[in-house]
């Protein structure tokens, strides 16, 4: 008998329990890759159970591995192991065995990502597809999209009509096809599709496998689509036992064919079904759990469970709420700072937030702070390929360098081809001067790509004209430059959402810095961000994470930070206008993001204007929802929460300027600076204080800075004769 003592009663039942159908519905923290192994265990010791009779499906290679880990160690014995792997290494272990049976031999090829795109390629050249206008990953999810909804070619055709862009993908998915049928090989979708057409056309088949596999076990239960559920029904038939483990709560991968009416509705497909609900959690204190449970809790499509724990732990969530996007970030970075120096590593930390494009700020300021990192599972800000793409565009303004040149005269697409491009250069060798200089100067490309050449080197000459007479600020400028240049529109064409998220974010980083320096020019910006493009990954092996919340699923970190808390941003815009199911996902997903947390939850937000929203910034709806008495509010703009009444800036900043930085923001009852009053800026020298209100400054500083906008508590401002004494 396996040692089941340290379970608690609902774990101990999900291990034992002989039910033919089971459901565990598994709150986050509950244990549940622990309750999986031993139910899989106690049927192979306690039962006597063979091994290859279990099927384990998990949602990733990770999770394989780590239950594979698990059992061995408690089963050396190899012979007695079970199946365990991803549901797409089951499909290729089945077709193997019989996809003889579909006339495809045993030894097809399975492609992946870099094959497909290969396949599209070969497919553009031939078709003269533009590949800028018909990206490659849209591409290939309408190629997915057609083959989950089982849509021929010839309905693709049908479907496509007299559009000749659809006609365009038709052809495309026609070359995919038949190239595929060519080279005896199946992409990741084609897998299970296969495997459940087989079992479809050949009950045979499928009696084989229902018979090899008669305990079948899925972990992530809420992340499956349908036609995963399709094969897993299948393979359970009418005899077999079916485990299934999840959590609807945690259901966030709906933009990718998920479904939390699977898990759900598991006892309408399986009416004499068991559900059990693992609801201790083991990983975060009671204030991070009950401020996770009070969010859910306003979700209507759900199980109803309510997590506890009896890790008890005195701080509370921390909500923080900064004047600007820039203060926020500076906070974050400063307290990180702080529990450092407390005796934390830096990898105890993650910085968790909505989408790929926030993590501009926080970059910056973890930069400035020397305090390393790294991204998650995604690619620094600056150096994303559209934000080089923009800043080049930036660049042939001030430096029209070659570089720069060659890396935007075909983006969007000019008919600038490498053989006029090595035209150009070689004529601006022969008159030793830039790539950009020698097209101004005479026509070296004739026709049609000569005429797109012209009208790219008149715009960049008006671009810098206007740059030199500063007839719009810097941002603006900016902006006409994405627009006129046609970049926006490219983007927009391709679908391409988290690339535009991207450029208006460095729209808004231009925003930003112009504000903050008025007097400063686009060559300053671009010498600055240049700064922070070139720094080292990390300083060691010690770092902080930073992430997305998607990408956060199943890790977990002493100390979590859930940055840009703000209606809009997160819960995001375009999920709530998609109604109450768009905005329950939203809720999940603060729910999993909130949940990561072991010891210590901080959750802050910016006001101020948005450039993304093109509004000011109001406080995520997740932060309203968090039970009172769990959460402590700081900051800037932060609601008096037990009054009701909104509390100035100027009513919060802070007195001690001795003080560490996110100290002094969370301190209430500085003086406003007078008008008249001097004070030195570390950077902009002294100055004399303008106008004072609501906790920002008007300073006139001496040339070549000028009159700036500064928040009044910033520890980089102070009085000159707090200095004198």
């Amino acid at each position: 008998m396996i040692d089941i003592s340290t379970l608690n009663r609902n774990q101990k039942e999900s291990v034992l329990c002989d039910d033919k159908y089971l459901r565990i519905v598994a709150g986050a923290g509950s244990g549940k890759t622990r309750v999986l192994t031993m139910r899989i265990v106690h049927l192979i010791e306690d039962k006597g159970v063979p091994g290859y009779r279990i099927l384990a499906i998990t949602f990733t290679n990770k999770a394989a591995n780590e239950m594979k880990d698990r059992i061995r160690r408690m089963i050396p014995d190899e012979t007695s192991q079970p199946w365990i792997s991803t549901i797409h290494s089951l499909c290729v272990r089945i077709l193997r065995e019989d996809i003889q049976t579909m006339g495809w031999p045993r030894n097809f090829t399975v492609m992946d990502a870099d094959d497909q795109k290969t396949v599209l390629k070969e497919a553009y050249k031939k078709l003269n597809i533009d590949a800028q206008r018909y990206p490659y990953g849209s591409l290939l999810d309408y190629i997915s999209n057609n083959k989950t909804a089982e849509i021929s070619v010839e309905y693709a055709y049908t479907l496509a009509g007299s559009f000749s862009g659809e006609k365009t993908k038709a052809q495309v998915y026609e070359y995919y096809m038949k190239r595929q049928n060519e080279l005896l090989a199946l992409d990741f979708d084609d897998l299970i599709l296969c495997v459940v057409r087989m079992f479809r056309k050949y009950p045979e088949v499928l009696a084989k496998w229902q018979n090899r596999y008669r305990y079948i076990h899925v972990d992530e239960f809420q992340d499956i689509d349908q036609i995963q559920y399709t094969l897993i029904k299948q393979l359970a038939g009418t005899e077999n036992s079916l485990y299934v483990v999840g959590d609807p709560d945690q259901t966030i991968y709906t933009w990718r064919g998920a479904d939390v009416n699977i898990i759900m509705n598991f006892t309408k497909d399986f009416p004499s079904a068991r559900t059990i609900t693992l609801n201790e959690n083991y990983r975060s204190t009671e204030h991070i759990l009950n401020g996770a449970n009070a969010v859910i809790r306003n979700n209507k499509n759900r199980l109803e469970k309510d997590l506890f724990t009896s890790r008890k732990g005195k701080e509370k969530i921390t909500h923080y709420s900064s004047a600007g996007e820039q203060y926020e970030a500076e906070w974050i970075a400063a307290k990180i700072r702080s529990i450092h120096q407390s005796g934390a590593d830096y990898r105890s930390i993650a910085v968790l937030y909505r989408s790929n494009y926030l993590s501009r700020s926080l970059e910056k300021a973890l930069l400035d702070a020397r305090i390393p990192y790294i991204i998650y599972g995604g690619i620094r800000f600056y150096e994303r390929q559209e934000v080089k793409d923009a800043l080049c565009y930036l660049r042939m303004t001030v430096t029209a360098d070659d570089l720069a040149f060659q890396r935007i005269i075909n983006r969007p697409k000019r008919g600038i081809g490498n053989k006029s491009l090595d035209a150009i250069a070689e004529a601006a060798s022969e008159e030793g001067c830039t790539m950009f200089e020698v097209c101004t100067k005479k026509e070296i490309l004739g026709g049609k790509t000569g005429k797109k050449l012209k009208e790219f080197t008149d715009l960049v000459q008006k671009w810098q004209k206007e740059a030199e007479e500063k007839k719009y600020p810097v941002f603006e400028l900016f902006e006409r430059i994405m627009e006129e240049s046609g970049y926006r529109a490219m983007l927009d064409e391709q679908n391409e959402t988290d690339r535009l998220e991207n450029i208006k974010e460095l729209i808004e980083d231009v925003k930003e810095f112009s504000e903050n320096n008025p007097d400063s020019s686009l060559e300053e910006y671009l010498q600055l961000v240049s700064l922070y493009g070139d720094r080292d990954e990390t300083l060691g092996s010690d770092f902080v994470q930073l992430m997305t919340v998607h990408s956060a699923k199943g890790l977990e970190f002493d100390t979590v930070f859930v940055s840009d808390l703000n209606e809009g941003i997160f819960p995001n815009e375009r999920a709530m206008n998609e109604g109450r199911r768009g905005l329950e996902e939203e809720r999940r997903l603060a729910y999993v993001a909130f949940t990561r947390a072991r010891n210590k939850l901080y959750l802050t937000e910016a006001g101020g204007y948005s450039y993304m929203l093109q509004r000011v910034r109001t406080r995520s709806r997740f932060i309203d929802e968090i039970d009172p008495e769990c959460i402590e509010h700081l900051g800037a703009t932060a609601n008096d929460f037990e009054n009701g009444q909104e509390r100035k800036l100027s009513n919060i900043l802070f007195a001690d300027r001795n003080a560490s930085f996110f100290d002094r923001l969370e301190q209430k009852g500085v003086p406003e600076f007078k008008k008249g009053e001097q004070v030195v800026h570390d950077k902009f020298g002294e100055g004399i204080v303008i106008r004072s209100e609501n906790g920002y400054v008007d300073v006139a500083f001496g040339y070549p800075h000028g009159v700036k906008k500064l928040l009044a508590g910033h520890p980089t401002l102070k009085r000159k004769a707090d200095l004198k004494n």
